[in-house]
């Protein structure tokens, strides 16, 4: 006997469990703010800053400045303090942000940056203004590029390269809409089967749990090709489908 894919998962009527998974979802939403400069606001208290849009008096630093405090930003992206321009690593010096004890640390759209790698004659570092929002992107800049470097490349999988591959879920179960998007977005045939509204489907998934020594299983349970991976995983998803043989297009065994 064969099940035919649904093209979506199916809708229920509405139950106590919508409204509070709905309500736990907002409990917990994760958000994202900008990584602070740790000194947006200095420890100690300073003159008076420039006037919102008036420009800032020239600042000067040298290697022996006193009350010295020098944000730079590392591979990460997150905002690093050092008070000697020898303590900013070689990577990171050709743009810092200076705030001397005493000295207008800036205005809310402008702030001092220095070049560190181009010391003068005189013992001097360049120091010049920039906006403060062109600032605080250096560092969203390098995190994005990070996370992008951290992520696996999307390569696709051709057609019928080892599909379809089974899901057994549930309509509210957002990581198993996530791994049947992530396969489909491959060319990956996909076969969903709702653990909740089909007990065949039910008692399917627990036979193939059992005989892969899996207890407990949380959802979503994903065969591909006899191999049960349970939850979503991008990366054991891919190691998966490469296991599978190139020229299989036949659903995978119930």
């Amino acid at each position: 006997m064969t099940f035919a894919p649904p093209a979506r998962w199916p809708r229920r009527a509405v139950s106590w469990r919508g409204p509070l998974l709905a309500l736990l979802a907002l409990v917990g939403l994760p958000h994202c703010e900008r990584k602070a400069d740790p000194y947006d606001a200095p420890a100690q208290p300073t003159e008076a800053e420039a006037p919102s849009g008036e420009r800032l008096p020239p600042l000067e630093l040298r290697d022996d400045t006193p009350g010295t405090l020098l944000t730079w930003v590392d591979d990460e992206g997150e905002f690093r303090v050092a008070q000697r321009p020898a303590d900013v690593p070689e990577a990171a010096r050709a743009k810092v942000r200076v705030v001397v004890q005493g000295k207008p640390a800036g205005t809310p759209e402008t702030v001092y940056v220095a070049d560190l790698t181009q010391k003068q004659a005189d013992g001097r570092y360049p120091v010049r203004t920039m906006p403060r929002a062109a600032w605080d992107e250096l560092g969203a800049e390098r995190r994005q590029a990070r996370i992008k470097e951290l992520t696996p490349p999307v390569e696709e999988v051709p057609p019928g390269s080892g599909g379809p591959v089974v899901i057994y879920g549930a309509d509210w179960c957002k990581p198993c809409h996530q791994a049947e998007d992530y396969l489909r977005q491959r060319k990956v045939a996909v076969v969903l089967k709702d653990i909740e509204q089909d007990p065949a489907a039910q008692a399917e998934m627990q036979r193939k749990l059992a005989a892969a020594n899996l207890r407990n299983a949380s959802i979503p349970v994903i065969d591909v090709g006899g191999t049960l991976l349970v939850g979503f995983s991008p990366r054991a998803l891919d190691a998966a489908l490469a296991k599978l043989p190139k020229d299989s297009a036949e659903p995978a065994s119930p």
